[in-house]
């Protein structure tokens, strides 16, 4: 999820003190035998004026056999000018419904927005939103504070015995969560062959919002809830992994050139990726930064400039739209990219974007390629870091400063703008992450575990409803007024 949320979201995601935090919690080691995979879409389609900046805030602001992968309809994109987030559609309760969940690989808890909810969205220009019913669930049972579950997010002290367990979230943007926590079953798409789907269900325990605060009880963009892909026990993965029901390996490849992409749990077999280890003392999934690459020119850092206190290395998170990073990194970075367009007039949008006009061709501007360990490299061209917002105006997708750590130490997160058009691979089992260039638009071969027989999934990218894009142009519209009014100024 954003730490900042979102993200940034990477959404930065704090737990209250007397909780079990999104940020900081166990790892799970469990034996799997299955894979499987989801449909996902975006958030931040079709917003006003305001949107970019709620856009960064919100930044700033998851006992029935599982077979093989599983297949998460996925829908949205990365482009902060139109939707600037993704999420699934899966199915709740018995008889099952729909619910469209944000996918965020920065946070752990699945939670969806409950009946009888105060502040919650009502109305969203995305989906059609879902207030989840425990009543009109014939399988829905409330979690008791005896369940050992609920450690995860109480002090014992906090929880009666007898009582029904409670959660609280609160992000980085300020904007929680609070409710009970419920077991149910899930509705899953499994990969039964190439390019198809059945139909199974597992049982997990998730958060039943009963109030929203900040930017979670907004309604223009609103989605019914979260579903974390974070290591904690309380995700959803780990919920599966530890009923031996699925790898703790999981994939995505978002879709910025249509929309949507792929998401699928299980192992992946083609295309192949060069991975990285995963930080060991990091909550998140973070991995060491080595160096960057502007063009042909490696940037003068110094040593620690991606240590932040508790949270060292570089975050990867879906649940997060930009890229930040801390001012030291930031600045050199775009003087570097910007040399040589010295003619360029910059200016600010919303305090938060630098834009220009540019008529030329994008590509005289300079990729940027991150050196990790393991000689594992991530590269984002013009086309990935830069946003047109109307004709010949466009922004850098860079940010610095706003995202923090407990401890005061900037965060630096690669969002979905660096992580779009690659495959990327989270290996929870060999704490390894990887990632690789890829059409995704296309389809990846996933392993069943069971028989060993290698099936594709496609991409997915729901869709969403005619106002959206009404919206997204008074959006764009907007944007152009505000930025030819600052350079009237």
């Amino acid at each position: 999820m954003d730490l900042t949320r979102r993200h940034w979201s990477l959404s930065a995601i704090l737990l209250s003190a007397a909780l079990a935090t999104l940020l900081i919690s166990p790892r799970l080691s469990a034996a799997a035998t299955e894979n499987l995979a989801f449909q996902v879409r975006s958030k931040f389609a079709g917003k006003r004026e305001k949107d970019l900046r709620a856009l960064k805030a919100h930044d700033a602001h998851r006992h029935a056999r599982l077979l093989s992968a599983i297949d998460l309809p996925l829908g949205g994109d990365s482009q902060p000018e139109s939707t600037g987030l993704y999420f699934a559609k899966i199915g709740l309760g018995t008889p099952s419904r729909d619910y469209h969940v944000q996918v965020d690989t920065g946070s752990d808890i699945l939670w969806v927005n409950c009946a009888g909810c105060i502040s919650c969205p009502r109305k969203s220009d995305l989906v059609d939103l879902t207030p989840y019913d425990s009543g009109a669930s014939s399988t829905a049972k409330s979690v008791s504070c005896d369940d050992s579950f609920c450690s995860y997010f109480n002090q014992i002290s906090e929880c009666h015995s007898g009582s029904t367990c409670k959660y609280i979230i609160q992000y980085g943007d300020q904007s929680s969560t609070s409710g009970h926590l419920v077991r149910d079953v899930m509705h899953l798409n499994l990969v039964t062959g190439n390019r198809q789907t059945g139909s199974t269900n597992g049982t997990i325990i998730f958060g039943c919002g009963s109030k929203q605060s900040g930017q979670l009880g907004e309604s223009v963009s609103a989605v019914d809830g979260i579903m974390g892909f974070g290591q904690s026990n309380s995700s959803f993965i780990s919920q599966l992994a530890s009923q031996g029901k699925v790898k703790r390996t999981f994939a995505h490849c978002l879709d910025n050139k249509n929309g949507g992409g792929i998401f699928a749990i299980g192992e992946v077999v083609s295309p192949k990726v060069k991975t990285t280890p995963m930080l060991s003392k990091s909550a998140h999934y973070s991995v060491s930064l080595n160096s960057i690459e502007v063009g042909n020119s490696v940037l003068q850092l110094s040593s620690g400039a991606f240590d932040s206190g508790d949270d060292k290395g570089v975050i990867v998170d879906s649940g997060t739209t930009l890229v930040y990073l801390p001012t030291a990194v930031y600045n050199p970075l775009i003087n570097e990219i910007l040399a040589s367009h010295p003619e360029l007039n910059l200016h600010k949008v919303q305090d938060a974007f630098t834009c220009f006009r540019y008529t030329d061709n994008l590509d005289r501007f300079p990729p940027v390629t991150f050196q990790f360990d393991k000689s594992a490299s991530l590269t984002v061209t013009p086309r990935d870091y830069l946003f047109q917002i109307q004709g010949d105006t466009w922004c850098l997708g860079w940010q610095t400063g706003g995202l923090q750590t407990k401890d005061g130490g900037e965060l630096s997160i690669l969002g979905d703008m660096a992580l779009s058009n690659k495959l990327v691979v989270y290996d929870i089992e060999n704490q390894v992450i990887g990632w690789t260039n890829h059409n995704c638009s296309g389809g990846i071969q996933v392993k069943d575990e069971q028989s060993g027989a290698v099936y594709t999934v496609g991409a997915h990218n729901l869709s969403w409803s005619s106002s959206l894009a009404v919206s997204k142009f008074l959006t764009i519209v907007s944007l152009l007024v505000l930025f030819l009014s600052n350079i009237a100024l």
